[in-house]
């Protein structure tokens, strides 16, 4: 990965302080204006910021690619909510997936590593993938926003992403979960039917359960272990892969 950056701190800051205080839309036009094509907006088709972000950019420059990640683990209602993606803004999202089966991982580092090793499960079925999506872009647009937990509460509008080499942009960062869904219902955003069901956050089926009504909106993800962050949105390393304990033989 290489993170030498084209611009310096300075400019970043003074970037990511200028639109602090802008819309979402404005944003968005600003990171299509400075970056596209080399821009990419990454859509889980689980949270609902990213379903806003698809509705807003699908307004403001239809061309703009649009990802996710197939971790070969995701609900089929994640598939639901593509397929509706697709069909009302006429996107063609790119997938990537991890360069191992399900059944070679395992093969390969045990049965349910999300649960022996969920940082290197991450890391392969994530991370890696996403390094890939990224590839040749300039900046990436994401859902992050400050409300969805500690790690994320100090957020900034733009950034310099250290782990994948590339401008960072975070249109949605001051909004709170009650302005995505006022979006979502106002504009009849189509959204995961699992959030109806109480999952206000939505990754993996391995790691992913409903909450109960007042609980913290990730604390549905990874319960029982003492991990929070996926790995996309951490600075640092990945977890290596080389280094990784393999199964005998």
């Amino acid at each position: 990965m290489n993170s030498t950056t084209p611009y310096t701190a300075e400019e970043i800051a003074r970037w990511s302080a200028e639109l602090e205080d802008q819309s979402p839309q404005e944003i968005l036009r600003w990171s299509v204006d400075r970056f596209f094509p080399d821009l990419t907006v990454a859509c889980s088709f689980g949270g609902p910021s990213g379903m806003v972000l698809l509705d807003m950019i699908s307004q403001i420059e239809p061309r703009t690619e649009v990802f996710y990640l197939d971790t070969d683990f995701l609900f089929p209602e994640t598939l639901e909510t593509r397929d509706k993606a697709i069909e009302r803004y006429g996107i063609k999202p790119v997938a990537y997936k991890s360069e191992l089966t399900p059944e070679r991982q395992a093969a390969e580092y045990g049965e349910e590593l999300w649960l022996s090793n969920p940082d290197l499960c991450c890391n392969l079925r994530k991370v890696e993938p996403n390094e890939r999506a990224l590839a040749g872009k300039r900046a990436w647009i994401t859902g992050i926003r400050r409300d969805q937990g500690a790690s994320r509460g100090d957020a900034p509008v733009v950034q310099w992403d250290e782990k994948f080499g590339l401008v960072k942009v975070l249109p949605l960062v001051s909004w709170l979960e009650a302005d995505v869904w006022a979006y979502i219902v106002k504009h009849d955003v189509p959204y995961n039917p699992l959030h109806d069901r109480n999952y206000p956050s939505i990754g993996c089926t391995h790691c992913t359960l409903a909450v109960k009504k007042g609980d913290d909106l990730r604390s549905g993800r990874w319960q029982g272990m003492d991990k929070v962050e996926c790995g996309l949105h951490t600075a640092g390393e990945p977890v290596p892969i080389a280094g990784a304990k393999k199964l005998a033989g």
